[in-house]
């Protein structure tokens, strides 16, 4: 609000940042009494609310003395952070691919990681980079009903017919006798993917352009679905069609999908293994962003910030995001140690609500206990001592072992040998024993 004359009012800097000083205000007074003199039934208190809102709504913009500033960071689902560390080549296998033509390796790609690993981001940054070159983009997630909405967004524009009803009737000595109802639907008409995906094409080869398709969690995707996506893939790069298609999933049930015989096909998909990033770049990532967002910050506190990351990617945005809010909380430019000890400590809370805890529910007590026992090994844990920890026999132990790979919340890594999938699962256990 407007301050009165020699003083300066500061709006809340979480909120706008806004600071209106009394040479404003004095502006403001003048004005009004001028258009009051003019006018005696000039109303002075629509005219102060409406300036009020008008300078508040500029200075929002960027036209104010002190611009608001945002937390660079973006620990969210698919939110694309500032910089994309340690995900350069997989960037460039994909942009080879749209540029090298068809029978490029990049037109047909699986990116696959643990969660967390930034493979949703992946595929919005993939969108981007063929949007950039004039290309479609559909982005669609793995579930009932997949080929169908991709059949839909394929028609889009096409003048598809939505619902028809047919009711036909007879009319004997005057009198109408309905002969029943019948439906057609879009689920019913004969067009197949591959058919709309060759229409669209048809389209955008009038201008030189080409199609991306990109399927994420594809480990829910159901297999009569990758069977028509496959097929109709093939044809079109039989047909030297310009179209490229990315998969993004979980490692396991992706290997599970890739390996049916009916669908081989994508095996020669190139694939992407999206890993932690190494710590060095993470430090050097965390300089350049809380820098250039303003904040300044010692190499000691990168260090810390960077290690307890693990190179573990969402952990890098938590980090990042609540030691800068930490710092935004005091109104400071400058970043001292309490905060990158409270922004670790929020990191590690967010982490633990957002993927550790909704990783154990629905898990039975001896799924924990399996866990539990895993968690004793600082690394891959033999199933033969998960077994002796849990003082069971490995034949009892390997039902649970079972449940916990189909379940994705473990992983195999050599013959006999366990690691959890989850990142920070481990230390969540340990510290929740």
């Amino acid at each position: 609000m407007i301050g009165e004359a020699g003083q300066t009012t500061i709006l809340p800097r979480r909120s706008a940042s806004v600071v209106v000083t009394a040479d404003c205000g004095r502006i403001i007074v003048a004005t009004a009494v001028f258009f009051s003199r003019l006018n005696p039934t000039f109303d002075n208190f629509y005219f102060f609310d409406f300036f009020d809102n008008f300078y508040f709504r500029l200075i929002q913009r960027g036209g104010g003395p002190h611009e608001g500033k945002g937390n660079p960071f973006k620990p969210t689902a698919g939110g694309e952070p500032p910089l994309l560390i340690g995900r350069g080549k997989v960037i460039r296998d994909f942009e080879k691919g749209l540029d090298n033509g068809v029978g490029a390796p990049g037109r047909i790609m699986l990116v696959t990681g643990a969660r967390g690993t930034g493979k949703t981001v992946m595929l919005t940054v993939f969108g981007d980079r063929a949007k950039a070159r004039r290309w479609d983009v559909i982005e669609e997630t793995a579930s009932a009903g997949l080929c169908e909405r991709l059949v839909d967004a394929l028609r889009t524009g096409r003048g598809a017919l939505d619902h028809l009803t047919i009711r036909p009737s007879l009319t004997f000595a005057g009198a109408g006798i309905g002969l029943g109802e019948a439906e057609l639907s879009p689920k019913r008409m004969p067009e197949t993917l591959r058919s709309a995906i060759a229409g669209r094409l048809d389209a955008l080869e009038k201008r030189h352009a080409g199609l991306l398709i990109t399927i994420d969690e594809t480990q829910a995707a159901e297999r009569s679905d990758m069977i028509a996506i496959a097929t109709a893939i093939q044809h079109q790069i039989r047909e030297r069609r310009n179209i490229a298609i990315v998969f993004a999933g979980l490692p396991q049930m992706i290997s599970d999908l890739f390996n049916d015989e009916v669908i081989t096909f994508l095996r020669r998909a190139k694939t992407n293994i999206l890993t932690d990033i190494p710590l060095d770049e993470v430090r050097d990532a965390f300089a350049t962003t809380f820098r250039a967002s303003g904040m300044s910050i010692t190499d000691a506190q990168l260090s810390t910030a960077a290690n307890v990351t693990a190179g573990y990617p969402y952990m890098i945005q938590l980090v990042g995001y609540h030691i800068w809010d930490a710092a935004d909380m005091r109104d400071s430019d400058t970043i001292i140690d309490a905060d990158v000890t409270a922004g670790i400590e929020e990191a590690r809370i967010d982490l633990d609500n957002a993927v550790c805890i909704p990783e154990l529910q629905g898990l039975s007590k001896n799924d924990r206990e399996y866990l539990e026992a895993m968690a004793a090994s600082d690394g891959p844990s033999p199933t033969v001592n998960v077994a002796q920890r849990m003082g069971k026999t490995p034949n009892y132990a390997a039902t649970y072992r079972k449940r916990l790979l189909d379940a994705f919340v473990i992983r195999e890594t050599e013959r006999g040998e366990v690691d959890f999938a989850v990142p920070f699962l481990r230390e969540y256990l340990r510290r929740n024993q």
